[in-house]
C-alpha cells in the first residue's frame, strides 16, 4: 500500500498525447517539448499501473505496452536509451476483449499477455443490491464537493433508480446523482431531480410500479404528456385520445398547475 498506484484512461487522450503520457518525452522531442517528463510507466515504478479503457488504445501503442510488459523496460518519446520499469498493470474495458481481438482491433498477444487473472464485474442491473450504496455514496461525495445540504434519497427516488436497467452502468449511476444532486432544492433527493437519458434503454424509469393507484398513473400520464408538449392542452388532447375539455377537467380534479409543468 505504500507503493505508488497511476490512473491512466487510454479512451480520454488522443494517440499522440496517449504516448507522452504513459512513457514521457525527452527535452526537445517536439514543438513544446521544454524539459524531460516521466510518464505513467516510470511513475509507477516498483508500484501499480491501471491502465483504464485498454480495449480503445491504438495498435499501434498496444505494440509499445506489449514490449514494455515483456521486456520491463519502455523508450521515452524522442529517447536513445531504454529506461527499466517494474510495473504491475491492471487493464480495464468496458469491451469484450475476445471478440475484440476476432475483429483485429486488439492484439491477442497483449491479451494473452494482460490476460493473467482475469476479474467480470458484471452490469449493474444484475447486481441492483449494490445501487442503494452507490447511490449514497455518489450523494455525499458530490454534496461535499459542490457545497450542497442534500442528505438523503427519498424512497421514491431510490425505486427509480432500483427499477432503471443502467445500460452505462456505474458511470452513468455516478453521472445522475451528481447531476440530481446539482438540481435538488431541499435536503432529500426527490424524483424530479433525477435527469436519466430515458432513450438509452427501453426499461427507462418511472413512476408506475405494481402499488400505484390508477388515478396516480393517470395523474403522471397527463402531467408528462403536457410537459412535452409545452403545456398545449389540444395537442395533449390529441396524444392521449381524450377531448381538451376531458383534459380541462382532470387538470381540475387533480390540481395540476402550471408550478407542476415547470417542475
Amino acid at each position: 500500500k505504500d507503493r505508488p498506484f497511476v490512473a491512466v484512461n487510454c479512451a480520454a487522450l488522443p494517440e499522440g498525447l496517449l504516448e507522452t503520457e504513459l512513457f514521457g518525452h525527452e527535452r526537445g522531442s517536439f514543438t513544446g517539448a521544454v524539459a524531460q517528463k516521466k510518464g505513467k510507466f516510470e511513475l509507477a515504478h516498483r508500484g501499480t499501473l491501471l491502465l483504464d479503457e485498454v480495449s480503445e488504445m491504438p495498435l499501434s501503442l498496444q505494440a509499445k505496452i506489449l514490449r514494455a510488459l515483456q521486456e520491463g523496460e519502455i523508450d521515452r518519446v524522442g529517447g536513445i536509451k531504454p529506461v527499466a520499469v517494474d510495473v504491475r498493470v491492471i487493464a480495464t474495458s468496458n469491451r469484450d476483449l475476445v471478440e475484440e481481438v476476432r475483429r483485429g482491433r486488439f492484439r491477442e498477444d497483449l491479451f494473452f499477455r494482460l490476460n493473467v487473472i482475469p476479474l467480470h464485474i458484471p452490469p449493474l442491473r444484475e447486481r441492483k443490491e449494490d445501487i442503494p450504496l452507490l447511490a449514497s455514496y455518489f450523494l455525499e461525495r458530490y454534496a461535499d464537493l459542490n457545497g450542497k445540504a442534500v442528505k438523503d434519497l427519498a424512497p421514491e427516488t431510490l425505486d427509480l433508480l432500483m427499477d432503471y436497467s443502467w445500460p452505462g452502468n456505474v458511470r452513468e449511476l455516478e453521472n445522475v446523482i451528481h447531476r440530481a444532486v446539482l438540481l435538488a432544492k431541499g435536503e432529500v433527493l426527490e424524483p424530479k431531480d433525477l435527469v436519466i437519458e430515458e432513450g438509452l434503454s427501453p426499461r427507462a424509469p418511472h413512476p408506475v410500479r405494481p402499488g400505484t393507484s390508477l388515478k396516480e398513473m393517470e395523474r403522471w400520464l397527463i402531467l408528462e404528456t403536457l410537459k412535452k408538449v409545452g403545456g398545449n392542452r389540444t395537442k395533449a388532447a390529441q396524444l392521449l385520445g381524450v377531448s381538451v375539455r376531458t383534459i380541462r377537467n382532470k387538470l381540475k380534479e387533480y390540481r395540476i398547475s402550471g408550478k407542476d409543468l415547470a417542475a
